[in-house]
């Protein structure tokens, strides 16, 4: 078979000759002939697989430079960034979608009327955080204060004074007021400080993005960051990475964040099980952190008696929750249970820096 022409080529492609000349511009797929005088172009039929396979993945959404360097690569690793870029628009989906449960949710809840039998409710609350007994230091941050209860588990070179800088930019929500119905907005300026803060003690580093996690290269920098906003009667959450939250209620555990790593994808699409992500090789690697990709945001009715853990996963990865569940269960203050939570973690070899928060939802005595 001869050279295709531009229209019979499109037809067999199924890319319209439009597409053809703007991918033969930015060297994406460049025909076999040009004809000097008239500029026709012509497709070798060979070249047929890889002006489908840019069709193929233009339908998935992948931009023209992604696009350039699957068709680079051979079979088997295009196929792997394939997945990566999947993962990460599912990711992405994920975040769009716990955004708009929590804009219906914010957005269709009033305020209860306060009775003259309903109790105020409140928080006592302890954080410890350690470095575990391999890591040469601590680049985890824990914090615990009236209204707010946070962990940040930082990575790379400068992941120490991204975690504390991320928490510290959360502290302003202890005493900034929060105008009644203004809860979302408030949530996403102080995700933004965080993201200013972070940015700014690492803007010395480079590649401070997702994939970082325990893998991080040396000049690598960034944090995972997941805290609790106490509001009266509702816990406004915002997570973003790896570390995770717990509400252990009527004795019963509750995991209530979702890993954003590439083992949790693969666990979610079917592809691992859980014990298996539990031992993978790439269990840390990142799909968001700080500043990459959009935070989860969630809204939680507390109840008395209710009690949240906050831990980054040098605990969540070594004691298992059945583990978890009995400390928090047996333990009446929080202060005793951060600090078994952390010794159970050194127990199991202590491979990583480990926080913990707990926080205990009790009446107010008025």
């Amino acid at each position: 078979m001869g050279l295709l022409s531009i229209g019979a080529f499109a037809k067999a492609s199924r890319l319209s000759p439009k597409a053809l000349r703007l991918y033969d511009e930015l060297g994406l797929l460049t025909p076999a002939r040009v004809d000097p005088v008239t500029g026709y172009r012509r497709y070798a039929p060979e070249q047929l697989d890889r002006a489908r396979l840019v069709a193929w993945l233009r339908r998935l959404g992948m931009p023209l430079a992604r696009i350039r360097r699957v068709c680079a690569l051979e079979a088997g690793a295009a196929a792997r960034e394939i997945r990566a870029f999947w993962a990460e628009v599912e990711a992405d989906i994920a975040a769009r979608r716990d955004l708009a449960t929590f804009l219906i949710d914010h957005l269709s809840w009033e305020d209860p009327v306060m009775t003259e039998t309903t109790s105020p409710l409140g928080i006592r609350y302890a954080a410890l955080s350690d470095a575990g007994l391999v890591r040469a230091s601590n680049q985890d941050t824990a914090y615990a204060g009236t209204r707010l209860l946070a962990v940040a588990d930082g990575y790379g070179s400068g992941g120490g004074p991204a975690s504390a800088a991320a928490v510290d930019a959360l502290k302003r929500l202890e005493t900034d007021g929060i105008p009644a119905g203004n809860l979302l907005n408030v949530l996403e300026d102080a995700v933004e400080r965080a993201q200013r803060a972070v940015r700014g003690v690492t803007e010395a580093g480079s590649g401070t993005g997702p994939g970082a996690g325990s893998g991080a290269g040396p000049d690598e920098a960034g944090t995972t960051l997941t805290a609790m906003l106490w509001t009266g009667s509702r816990l406004a959450l915002v997570h973003v990475g790896d570390s995770r939250v717990y509400l252990l209620r009527d004795g019963e555990l509750f995991q209530i964040t979702h890993d954003h790593t590439m083992v949790q994808s693969m666990v979610d699409e079917g592809r691992l099980s859980a014990e298996e992500a539990a031992s993978h090789p790439q269990r840390s690697l990142l799909l968001r952190a700080l500043g990459q990709g959009a935070p989860d945001l969630r809204l939680h009715d507390a109840r008395r008696g209710d009690r949240y853990l906050l831990c980054s996963d040098g605990l969540s990865a070594v004691v298992p929750s059945e583990e978890i569940r009995r400390v928090l269960a047996a333990t009446d203050e929080p202060e005793p249970a951060v600090r078994e939570l952390v010794d159970l973690a050194n127990a199991s070899g202590g491979p990583d820096n480990v926080s913990c928060v707990v926080a205990d939802v009790l009446e107010v005595q008025g």
